[in-house]
């Protein structure tokens, strides 16, 4: 078992691949490092929204135009103070299957997706021009039979560096070695 390990501010990659006689299992792992300060916010923010609807219901009486800003303004404040409960991102890539996106929550739950290998035709790094920058946005896959491209990493957005590594490893197991423009 090979593991290769990087780390950034907000994320972790970490990439194991098990080799058994026939089959090569290779997972790739982008973990969200938790912020503690981030997740007291959002219970604070949670207890403000609460004390604001009780506040309302108590004065249902006195309802008056400042009470629908007041309730407005609460909710963005929530939703903005809302924390993102995603524990990891994981590509498994299976060469003569398939790959599957998993999506970790801190709940438990997960969300998996899986990609037979003969749908896939390529993956793609999208990158955003303007006349400033040039940023990476994502690593998408090209479907055969779809008008829309997949994205690999659903609801996080790790840096290029973990971005290059994960899509090396598609490529290569999609046999797309063409490397020619290859990032490094």
């Amino acid at each position: 078992m090979k593991n290769g390990r990087d780390s950034h501010d907000i994320y972790k990659y970490v990439r194991s691949d098990s080799s058994a006689l026939d089959k090569v299992i290779d997972v790739h792992d982008v973990f969200v490092k938790r912020s503690k300060l981030r997740v007291f916010f959002s219970y604070i923010g949670r207890l403000i929204h609460l004390a604001n609807l009780l506040l309302l219901l108590i004065e249902k009486d006195k309802l008056s135009i400042g009470s629908f800003w007041r309730l407005f303004l609460d909710v963005v404040s929530t939703k903005l103070l809302q924390y993102k409960p995603i524990k990891k991102e994981s590509v498994v890539i299976m060469p003569s299957f398939g790959v599957q996106l998993e999506t970790h929550y801190w709940s438990g739950r997960i969300d998996r997706k899986f990609i037979p290998m003969g749908k896939i035709l390529k993956p793609v790094l999208n990158e955003c021009v303007t006349p400033v920058t040039c940023y990476w946005r994502s690593l998408v896959l090209v479907l055969r039979d779809e008008d829309q491209l997949t994205l690999v990493f659903q609801k996080l957005r790790p840096p290029i560096k973990i971005l290059v590594l994960v899509w090396k490893a598609l490529s290569k197991s999609t046999n797309l070695e063409d490397h020619s423009h290859s990032l490094k």
